[in-house]
């Protein structure tokens, strides 16, 4: 979850645009444009009815409500006066007018990431840093790492609770350090999220009200971007962990100052206790942002493997076997989520955006 949006210029290589698209990017018809910047590609055949929802600026990690009618989100978008990431609500069904400004649901002040309904529908869990200023915190220089791609650990982030005006806020955590990328179990009940509290980023768990929390995994390496699964027992997510004395130093070292390297992250599934710890892929490169197929049996997820210039969203089942495509985009799909129906997908493309590097929202039936 506490993924820094993949518009990298070097990511990018797309066409303009030769005719016109409608507002919304889409034709009723088959949902595919007939161009490069495509809303719908013909080898995607478990998505129907694909339909853009926002239009301009990154928008990424959009979660759904309990009710399948709302989506909760993060954004920078300049049009919206943003210097950096917020999060932001909208009807799942409505796509947004380019000039449209959101719900906005955090303070507007420091940044942002990683926000999710509970079961009430009436309340958000995110993550922010606007407690250690109301500023955004600085953007580390990648030439300093020798241009290595480098995530900042912001240790101002907090966990708060809002209500979906974006009022009667509640601090959850704590702790000295990083507290981010949280999200909530089927009932509602629980709360999982990654935390540098022992030293490490390591995954815990809470109850809803932020008592009770419990460590997850200990092992060294970046546990995170953890979800439950349908029936609240397990959790996937994404971990990279330094196995050689040059890696086990390397992470060390960026972890010293709060900075991560996520270029090789693979897919595990535990028990919501840490037991039972299983790897599930064995890809290399960059496997992230999974999120369980309503059966609870597979995993849906995004991956450079085939391609380190482009990100596109796979299938898995959770014994490692299955392998299926899902996406076929040229540059960047992530952050899939099914609804809690199971009858629609969520997911964060750099797809029809006409050579820019603006990250959108895309909506679509699902399809088994």
């Amino acid at each position: 979850m506490k993924y820094r949006i993949f518009t990298l210029v070097f990511f990018v290589v797309v066409l303009a645009c030769k005719t016109s698209h409608n507002k919304y990017g889409y034709d009723g018809k088959s949902g595919a444009t007939e161009m490069v910047n495509m809303v719908h590609y013909p080898q995607e055949k478990h998505l129907k009815n694909v339909k853009q929802i926002t239009f301009g600026g990154d928008n990424a990690e959009a979660y759904w409500s309990f009710d399948s009618s709302k989506l909760v989100f993060q954004a920078n978008n300049k049009a919206w006066g943003l210097e950096c990431d917020q999060i932001f609500m909208m009807d799942a069904s409505k796509p947004l007018d380019s000039l449209e400004v959101p719900q906005l649901i955090s303070t507007g002040e420091g940044r942002t990431t990683c926000s999710y309904f509970l079961s009430d529908n009436k309340t958000i869990v995110y993550s922010s840093t606007h407690l250690g200023s109301k500023d955004c915190p600085v953007v580390p220089n990648k030439e300093d790492y020798g241009n290595k791609y480098i995530w900042p650990i912001y240790e101002d982030y907090d966990i708060f609770l809002a209500d979906t005006e974006g009022t009667q806020l509640k601090q959850l955590t704590f702790e000295e350090g990083y507290d981010a990328e949280p999200t909530v179990s089927p009932k509602g009940d629980r709360i999982v999220f990654t935390s540098t509290r022992t030293g490490d980023l390591e995954l815990f768990t809470m109850a809803a009200d932020g008592s009770d929390v419990r460590q997850v995994t200990n092992e060294l390496g970046y546990d995170g971007g953890a979800f439950f699964s349908p029936d609240g027992e397990k959790l996937i997510f994404r971990s990279s962990r330094p196995k050689t004395e040059e890696e086990i130093k390397e992470y060390k070292d960026l972890l010293a100052v709060g900075l991560v390297q996520p270029t090789n992250m693979e897919l595990y599934v535990c028990n919501v206790d840490g037991s039972d710890l299983k790897k599930i892929t064995d890809l290399g490169s960059a496997n992230w942002a999974p999120f369980f197929h309503p059966s609870g049996k597979k995993v849906i997820f995004s991956s450079n493997h085939v391609s380190k210039r482009s990100f596109n969203l796979y299938m898995i089942n959770l014994d490692g076997s299955g392998l299926e495509q899902i996406t076929y985009d040229k540059v960047f799909d992530a952050f899939p989520m099914f609804s809690p129906d199971g009858k629609k997908i969520v997911f964060s493309s750099n797809r029809n955006n006409y050579g820019t590097h603006d990250t959108n929202l895309f909506v679509a039936d699902w399809v088994d």
